[in-house]
């Protein structure tokens, strides 16, 4: 996996992410409650503070949990919440190491359909079937993985020029109509509350 992403909106963080399949994952899972380029950027603050330039999940499962707490705390912290998130971020390295000897590649590289690979994204602790399917259409639509179906798994998130998700981020317009997509979404759901109230 050698590509070029523009997820962080930062070359090292970027760069990062279209060489790691562990700091992509890794990513994936920080993007929530905060704005997505922070969430992106979090894999290469972690390698940095870790004294390294990639994530290691056999490392990180292994590192001591208030240790690795307090390493995504430090100012500035990699997220809005940084002691839960790295509980996460360890869990999903020791799932990695249970079932994929610590290769997060492998997770997608031998899927033989796109159901089967939103199936094995979806039991990664912390993806739930939205975050599975986003992570699927980003796979498909920059990273090159197109297993039969991908398309029709991803739901909503693979469709082409939709604009929907991370996986439709290509640079800073891309990024602009993403949000644009997302605050009208938004704006829906509050409507709809505000209508059943």
């Amino acid at each position: 996996m050698d590509v070029t992403l523009h997820l962080a909106q930062d070359p090292e963080a970027d760069a990062l992410l279209g060489r790691s399949p562990l700091a992509a994952l890794t990513g994936m899972l920080l993007d929530q409650q905060i704005p997505m380029e922070w969430a992106f950027k979090g894999p290469a603050t972690i390698a940095q503070r870790l004294g390294t330039d990639d994530l290691d999940a056999h490392e990180i499962a292994a590192h001591e949990p208030e240790a690795f707490a307090a390493l995504l705390s430090q100012k500035p912290a990699v997220h809005r919440y940084p002691g839960s998130m790295a509980k996460r971020i360890q869990q999903l390295c020791q799932y990695l190491v249970e079932h994929y000897d610590g290769d997060a590649e492998a997770v997608w590289k031998d899927a033989g359909t796109g159901k089967e690979l939103l199936k094995r994204l979806a039991e990664l602790p912390g993806f739930g079937k939205q975050k599975a399917q986003i992570f699927l259409a980003l796979l498909g639509k920059q990273l090159g993985v197109r297993p039969e179906g991908w398309r029709e798994a991803a739901g909503s998130y693979g469709e082409e020029r939709s604009f929907r998700s991370v996986a439709d981020i290509t640079g800073p317009e891309s990024l602009a109509k993403v949000r644009a997509h997302k605050q009208e979404m938004k704006a829906a759901a509050k409507a709809a509350k505000a209508a059943r109230a």
